[in-house]
């Protein structure tokens, strides 16, 4: 349109400052608390497992005065059936369950004795732990282990996040 100019609005804000350099969508997305710095990492669901690695988790938090970074990560689902000729895309289901745990951690009294904070992941267990604990430069990683069927099958989370990590693993029985 020649000749017709739109003027801005006096009161808009600038979305940027134009004499900052731009972050990568890694730098942005991999920003944390710096209070959770090197703090203890723990995977939690809600299962009695992961209740028991959650209360080692704050006892470890609080003996080193580090904060609590509690991940729950949230279920994948492959949208096509694998018929061998190729692989499963896995999206992210809702999981309204990490809101659920958020509340019920929220009111819980035995975390007021340390700085938390609930981290909700979507993908491989294993693998988002271990990112969560990289992002935090987690001290250590608590998880709870696996005692059913599906675990001697398939391999426990604990088992196969021990072999892989690059920090410390804490297995709670």
């Amino acid at each position: 349109m020649a000749g017709h100019e739109i003027p801005e609005p006096k009161d808009r804000k600038p979305l940027a400052d134009p004499g900052s350099e731009p972050r990568t969508v890694d730098e942005a997305r991999h920003a944390c608390d710096p209070a959770f710095r090197h703090g203890v990492v723990v995977g939690f669901d809600g299962s009695t497992s992961s209740e028991r690695a959650l209360a080692y988790a704050i006892g470890m938090a609080g003996r080193s005065g580090s904060g609590l970074i509690i991940v729950h990560v949230a279920n994948r689902l492959p949208t096509t059936v694998w018929a061998g000729c190729e692989p499963p895309v896995f999206v992210d289901v809702p999981d309204h369950r990490t809101e659920v745990l958020g509340l019920e951690l929220a009111s819980a009294d035995y975390l007021s004795e340390v700085p938390w904070v609930l981290v909700e992941r979507g993908g491989d267990i294993c693998h988002e732990l271990e990112e969560v604990g990289r992002e935090y430069a987690a001290d250590a990683i608590v998880v709870g282990s696996t005692h059913g069927i599906v675990g001697r099958i398939f391999g426990s989370v604990a088992g196969r996040l021990a072999r892989r990590a690059q920090r410390p693993v804490v297995v709670i029985p």
